[in-house]
């Protein structure tokens, strides 16, 4: 087996089909076909069962997706340690969800630069916690940053703080939840969940966003309500250019940071200490607001 039929593996995987995954790895549908024939043949296993719908991997084929992945994260880190800059040493991977990289992470990628510049840092951001914790367990990242994690067996799981979302309007003469008004901000499934549980009504809002933190500028030049993470709003509900709605629930988010247990101690003890050292910059300032 060979690099290329490994990613192809993890194309069809992902896509669920044969064309997707030759649009992915940029090669003709054909060439997939005989990639993963190849590769059945080496491993005397069928990997997929290819139907009308796409591909469905088979019981061997799900099971091989973490040896799949682990030869490609090898391979990767190979590269990355290969072609590192001689004052860089160590590389990490980081992994967050989307609110969390809006004025959190970015704001921690700097302090990395800063404080540990000798190590190479390539992050990621994923919307879904679940999927997060599974890149952990098939070693494609080293750390993620995220709402929900799932307890799994060698995963270390640590609180780094809480963030709050709230419901917040530049209509200031009558700041209300209006449906017509209302901005669908996606901040991923939890608050998808959650928002769904309390606003059964607004299944269907007219507007959906999927575009984090600059979904402010939009309700700056509209009058219109929608959801952020407090840190994110608090500047503009002082400037008195936002509002809160009254009576709109808050939804509360634990934050962590998970990782590997076997992974190198010295450098997520630094990791963390990045984390926190914002967290305490940050999120203080935003709860003593008095809004």
């Amino acid at each position: 087996m060979d690099i290329t039929q490994a990613r192809t593996f993890l194309a069809v995987l992902e896509t669920g089909s044969f064309l997707h995954a030759a649009e992915r790895v940029s090669v003709a549908q054909s060439t997939v076909s005989t990639r993963i024939k190849a590769l059945e043949d080496a491993l005397g296993q069928q990997l997929f069962i290819r139907n009308r719908a796409g591909a469905s991997p088979t019981q061997i084929g799900r099971e091989f997706a973490r040896h799949a992945a682990a030869i490609v994260r090898m391979w990767d880190h190979a590269k990355l340690t290969l072609a590192l800059p001689e004052d860089q040493k160590k590389r990490l991977t980081v992994g967050g969800q989307p609110s969390l990289w809006d004025g959190f992470l970015l704001k921690w990628l700097p302090w990395m630069r800063t404080n540990a510049p000798e190590i190479a840092i390539r992050a990621q951001m994923m919307a879904s916690s679940t999927a997060l914790t599974q890149q952990l367990l098939d070693g494609l990242i080293d750390f993620a940053v995220l709402y929900r994690p799932t307890a799994r067996p060698g995963i270390v799981i640590r609180q780094v703080f809480e963030e709050q979302l709230v419901l917040v309007s530049s209509d200031l003469a009558a700041p209300k939840l209006d449906k017509g008004r209302y901005v669908f901000v996606d901040w991923g499934p939890e608050f998808q969940a959650d928002h769904a549980l309390n606003f059964p009504g607004m299944a269907t809002p007219p507007l959906n966003l999927n575009v984090g933190t600059l979904g402010i500028s939009f309700l700056l030049e509209n009058r219109a309500a929608g959801y952020f993470p407090l840190r994110i709003a608090a500047p503009f509900l002082l400037s008195g250019e936002l509002m809160r709605v009254k009576n709109a629930p808050a939804f509360t988010y634990p934050v962590y940071g998970a990782y590997p247990e076997d992974h190198d101690k010295e450098l997520i003890k630094t990791v963390f200490r990045g984390l926190r050292h914002l967290s305490k910059r940050e999120i203080p300032q935003i709860q003593s607001i008095s809004i």
